[in-house]
């Protein structure tokens, strides 16, 4: 049980792996101010970046789950090396049917919602872990744009237009789903930049090293195509952001 190698050759060097920067995860820790001690769940973590910043700035402790051994040793070393290994742990599981054994005060999923197949079964999927007045954090994308055609929806990472939402139609979903949104932070055209573009350098590195690997043609023919096909269409209708749920 793992992700498919090419996917941890193009995330190589990632530390976050959504369109969010680390001065916007830092931006949500400062807004969200939680309370040092408070527990959190992150499912589908990746290398932990948000479980171990906020444990160091906001003395958080936790739990990451992803299915990624290659990331989550990643993020045992980012852990390490901010002097946190002791307030968070990781856990190499399919995110998708984890409940933790204990409430906790934020239960996350950033950027993959497919785990609980779309928003609705993720937030009841976080729900089961939630302490009594705790927190949901959802990153979801959205439309920023209305997709003109199926090529569209389609490059955006979508098999139909329905699968996302624009913005205020997300927010009033959430609203359906028993939730009250008390906060949101979101990814901008630079984010999604810093996202994917880091992801043409670190398939250009791994192709300089592995010229004769089995998957070297695949990923230069990704290469070569992967940066007009985001500035003609993800960067310019798809929006991401990272929302802050509390039950009713």
């Amino acid at each position: 049980m793992d992700l498919p190698r090419s996917f941890t050759i193009r995330e190589s060097g990632h530390r976050i792996h959504n369109p969010f920067t680390s001065e916007k995860l830092a931006t949500l820790g400062r807004a969200l101010n939680p309370p040092p001690g408070t527990r959190m769940l992150d499912l589908a973590c990746g290398t932990g970046e948000m479980l171990c910043t906020w444990a160091r700035d906001h003395q958080l402790t936790g739990t990451g789950v992803d299915i990624s051994t290659v990331f989550l040793d990643g993020a045992r070393t980012r852990a390490a090396e901010l002097g946190v290994a002791d307030r968070v742990g990781f856990t190499h599981g399919d995110a998708s049917g984890h409940v933790s054994d204990e409430p906790v005060g934020i239960a996350a999923c950033l950027g993959a919602t497919w785990i609980g197949g779309g928003p609705a079964g993720t937030v009841e999927l976080l729900r089961r872990s939630l302490a009594p007045g705790g927190m949901i954090l959802i990153g979801e994308p959205y439309w920023r744009r209305d997709p003109p055609d199926r090529t569209t929806v389609e490059a955006c990472h979508a098999s139909a237009k329905e699968d996302f939402r624009p913005l205020p139609e997300l927010l009033e979903q959430f609203g359906e789903l028993g939730c009250d949104v008390v906060e949101m932070v979101l990814a901008d055209q630079d984010s999604w930049d810093r996202y994917v573009a880091a992801q043409w350098l670190n398939i250009r590195r791994w192709l300089d090293a592995n010229p004769d690997d089995e998957l070297a043609p695949e990923m230069r023919a990704e290469l070569m195509t992967a940066p007009a096909h985001h500035a003609r269409y993800q960067r310019e209708y798809l929006g991401w952001g990272v929302f802050a749920l509390m039950n009713r």
